[in-house]
């Protein structure tokens, strides 16, 4: 009942002018330099790892580091961004520089 039709085939004019003004209505909740420093700050994290110069073997598998930056990172994320669409983009931003960062072997050595 919410799309009524006029006899016509077209919609009621109070549903035409809800839906426009909420195409034109766009709710900012950070500045651009908010979100340019998360950025930043979130790819800094991705790249921080703790990796051993010799593998060590945990359940059979070989592990090369442990991605120190990217676990402090989820938990930052979790902790202060309220909107969870948000969480994904910063979640999936994290997890890729880290990706990248372990191939690229940039990070902290032990």
């Amino acid at each position: 009942m919410t799309q009524q039709k006029q006899k016509n085939g077209t919609k009621t004019t109070k549903t035409r002018v809800a839906t426009k003004s909420r195409l034109s209505y766009e709710r900012v909740f950070e500045s651009d330099g908010t979100y340019l420093l998360k950025l930043v700050t979130f790819v800094l994290l991705g790249t921080l790892w703790l990796q051993f110069k010799q593998p060590i073997s945990w359940l059979g598998l070989p592990l090369a580091g442990i991605p120190v930056g990217m676990l402090i990172g989820l938990l930052l994320v979790n902790r202060f961004e309220k909107h969870q669409e948000d969480r994904k983009i910063w979640y999936a931003i994290l997890i890729i520089v880290t990706l990248i960062s372990y191939f690229a072997r940039a990070g902290t050595f032990i």
